[in-house]
């Protein structure tokens, strides 16, 4: 495997996928000599009280968050914390049915009654928001209802109106669970998507990962508001995520706090720029690119132009061709393809010389 993993980073292949750093070194530190366990001054992750703990509290104030909890089992360890912090065994529970599986195992961990909601779908054939007049009649029907769980933004980059659906669900003096693991980069400028745990979400769950220059499986669990008890959230921590957490990434997430701290909204103009032009340049008869004013306001609240869209519907081919032929004759690789379209997944670690890349490809297929 280590072969392998070299070739590919020694190659020509440009990726628009995650992680969010893009293989760009953010540092000269050789991993080994900072892979420690819990030594005399290093504190402890389950129990922090010194330099875990500033580092937290740092991620809490970037975000604006009460708490905020370095995740090193990824989101998925955060996801379960939460749905566990918040309900009691057999509770029923408010579940967008478009969640990602870990919310399926944390329904199943704690023997939770699931009532589903479903997205809409767009025009274009994917999940679209989940409303909030929809969440409103759910739980008008179903009082017994003690916790609400939607994702935004969508892998695809659809955004729900976090914000009213907030004060619907808080109207119920219950907590609101997002899953914004596709949106840490939200709330930092660059005409993106304002981010949930601003818009009074109680629990907002962060892959760093995948948009921002953190390494691969490190998140961000904010806690805002007392519907959920921070301690609960710190007990269920202790149960799912590993009791030997890795220096290597709890570091990797400090810097990545501290690289948007003092680069402010510097990078994510830069990203919006370099969006803007790749949109407006690249010229499409058949392949089809997706933007926000595709969308109508029932479709998407708002729409992540982050997540390049790819459609194939009109050219004679799958996204998967499409996203095996960019690879094989362009060393581009997408994030992933389904059915009718491929996903470029951008950050801010993305060049202008990679979007050139990618509009050129493009334009040349079709």
């Amino acid at each position: 495997m280590e072969k392998e993993l070299i070739e590919n980073a020694r190659s020509n292949i440009y990726p628009f996928h995650m992680p969010g750093h893009k293989r760009r070194r953010m540092d000269q530190i050789n991993p080994y000599d900072i892979d420690i366990t819990e030594i005399e001054g290093f504190d402890n992750l389950h129990h922090a009280e010194g330099i875990i703990k500033i580092a937290q509290t740092e991620a809490a104030e970037l975000y604006e968050a009460d708490h905020s909890y370095f995740l090193i089992n990824g989101s998925t360890c955060g996801i379960l914390a939460a749905i566990s912090a918040a309900t009691d065994r057999g509770d029923k529970i408010l579940v967008a049915r478009n969640c990602h599986k870990a919310v399926y195992h944390g329904i199943y961990l704690r023997q939770l009654k699931p009532v589903y909601i479903y997205p809409d779908i767009t025009r274009a054939g994917i999940q679209g928001q989940i409303r909030p007049d929809e969440i409103e009649k759910a739980l008008n029907q179903d009082p017994d209802i003690k916790a609400v769980f939607i994702t935004s933004p969508t892998y695809d980059g659809v955004v729900s109106d976090i914000e009213t659906i907030s004060e619907i669900v808080h109207k119920r003096k219950i907590p609101l669970i997002v899953d914004e693991a596709h949106g840490a980069h939200f709330g930092f400028g660059g005409g993106f998507p304002q981010n949930a745990t601003k818009l009074w979400a109680d629990a907002v769950i962060l892959s760093l990962h995948k948009t921002l220059p953190a390494f691969t499986q490190t998140a961000l669990l904010n806690i805002c508001g007392t519907y959920i008890d921070h301690r609960k959230i710190e007990k269920f921590l202790g149960i799912y995520e590993t009791s030997s957490p890795s220096y290597v990434l709890m570091s990797g997430i400090e810097r990545c706090i501290h690289y948007i701290r003092e680069n402010g909204e510097r990078p994510f103009k830069e990203l919006r720029n370099d969006l803007d032009e790749f949109y407006s340049k690249t010229k499409l008869k058949n392949l089809r690119l997706v933007k926000k004013e595709d969308f109508s306001m029932d479709e998407a609240y708002d729409f992540d132009e982050s997540k390049i869209l790819i459609f194939t519907d009109n050219a004679g081919m799958s996204g998967q061709v499409l996203l095996e032929k960019l690879l094989g004759e362009y060393q581009i690789q997408l994030e992933m393809a389904s059915g009718n379209y491929a996903l470029a997944l951008c950050s801010i670690m993305d060049t202008k010389k990679g979007f050139d890349r990618l509009s050129y490809a493009l334009m040349d297929i079709d």
